[in-house]
């Protein structure tokens, strides 16, 4: 505990590092204060049917990534996620077209001409979505006396335009956040958010058990289950394979050059190289089967896909979900993580993988490895995603709550928190401060 006070004490020496931290909980503060102000002309008093009907299911998790500003119809019920999704099609596009190609190439300023692009993106995406949720509120229990102007223009027009606005806000929120604060702002609001309703869920699950469904015994044992799960998290997320690397050094002796070995480094492959991506990616997809199920309920087939893919703690569809998410670790990762660019650079910088040829093979060699990785990797992404439908089935836990023992949720949480450590760990290090990780030991100034 006493190191932990220090460590505190000397994150709060270093002025830039305390305004920084200081502007970064003003900004979150900001985005929760947003994500409970009602859009205008809705009556509050009539949401609870709203809240309800959103705290399981497919609707859940869109509320969980909001910190409940869906079941709020508040003016950010839209969150951060147009924005993750403009930002997944214009990554995907750079594959194919040319222009987003050429901007990669460009450096800074082909980076800001990108992010420009997924701006206007995002604001296309929250056009299409936003009349979509107003039209929706009415099917998720919101009463047409809540609609104090009713549904009409004068009520859907500037209600499109405050969710586009809360949706653009939330965005250069996050931007300021990454600019002047601790970095990784979109991540961070989005984990702010999960985190919101996290309380909530737990509370809810502890009056469930305490009432006589298992005890206060049962509790504890749900948190002890909880910590493992986040441990394995940790581990998924900082797992790598080392590629041990040599360089050869050039140094001057007797008016001459010679090359001498360098000493050796490696290069960290990650095992789960693609993130939570893979699970969003599958998420987005598993959209569709149930849409073709209502779309076809007619048929016996139909029906059976309406019932099956809604149930998000179903068999079939944790089935199907897990067997994209392994699909979609190759593919991401394959097109995250350029072998043949790594293998070139490393060439280029007179390096070389200790009984590799330099060149084609090295990048053949990296690209068998990152395969070899990626599959355990993509199992134990899986597995971690389909976890809370196998802890409600086995331990019957409540739904809100069982969204956080994996998934999405428990992998942004964990990603993030890690990145962010990381993030005052190296401040503190550049200021010669015992940092936040046994690493900073070493750089430590008397």
């Amino acid at each position: 505990m006493k190191k932990f006070f220090e460590i505190i004490s000397n994150i709060w020496k270093i002025e830039e590092l305390r305004n920084r931290i200081l502007l970064t909980l003003g900004l979150l503060v900001v985005y929760r204060f947003g994500a409970q102000v009602v859009l205008p002309g809705i009556d509050t008093s009539q949401l609870a049917e709203l809240s309800s009907n959103t705290e399981s299911g497919i609707l859940g998790l869109l509320n969980a990534f909001t910190g409940g500003a869906f079941a709020n119809a508040s003016v950010f019920a839209l969150g951060i996620m147009p924005y993750i999704s403009a930002s997944i099609v214009v990554q995907l596009m750079g594959i194919a077209v040319p222009y987003l190609q050429k901007l990669d190439k460009e450096g800074e300023s082909g980076r800001k001409t990108k992010n420009q692009i997924t701006r206007w993106l995002t604001i296309g995406i929250c056009i299409v979505q936003a009349p979509a949720y107003l039209y929706s509120l009415g099917a998720l229990g919101v009463p047409d006396s809540a609609f104090l102007l009713g549904k009409g223009l004068n009520f859907i027009v500037p209600s499109v335009i405050i969710l586009v606005t809360g949706c653009v806000f939330a965005m250069w929120l996050g931007e300021k956040i990454t600019d002047k604060g601790i970095g990784n702002g979109i991540s961070l609001l989005i984990m702010i958010g999960i985190i919101a309703t996290m309380p909530q869920s737990f509370v809810q699950e502890a009056v469930t058990r305490w009432d006589g469904n298992g005890g206060p015994m049962l509790i504890l044992v749900e948190i002890i289950l909880w910590f493992v799960v986040i441990l394995l998290s940790v581990l998924l997320v900082m797992a790598t394979r080392r590629i041990p690397v040599q360089y050869a050094r050039r140094s001057a002796s007797g008016g001459y050059e010679k090359n001498i070995m360098g000493s050796r480094q490696y290069i960290p492959l990650k095992l789960n190289a693609s993130g939570v991506m893979p699970i969003i990616f599958a998420q987005a997809i598993m959209f569709a089967p149930g849409l073709l199920g209502r779309t076809f309920n007619d048929t016996a087939i139909g029906q059976w896909m309406e019932v099956q893919f809604q149930d998000i703690f179903g068999l079939a569809y944790n089935i199907l979900f897990g067997l994209l998410i392994i699909i979609f670790t190759y593919f991401y990762t394959a097109i995250t993580v350029p072998t043949n660019k790594m293998a070139d650079d490393l060439k280029r910088s007179g390096g070389f993988i200790p009984g590799i040829r330099p060149g084609k093979e090295t990048g053949s060699f990296l690209d068998k490895i990152m395969s070899l990785i990626t599959l355990p990797g993509s199992v134990f992404l899986a597995l971690l995603a389909v976890l809370p439908a196998i802890v409600v089935k086995l331990m019957d836990i409540q739904a809100g709550w069982a969204l956080f023992y994996g998934g999405t949720s428990l992998l942004i949480m964990v990603g993030v928190a890690i990145d962010t450590v990381q993030q005052v760990n190296a401040y503190l290090l550049n200021r010669h401060y015992d940092g936040l990780m046994k690493t900073g030991k070493n750089r430590k100034v008397a």
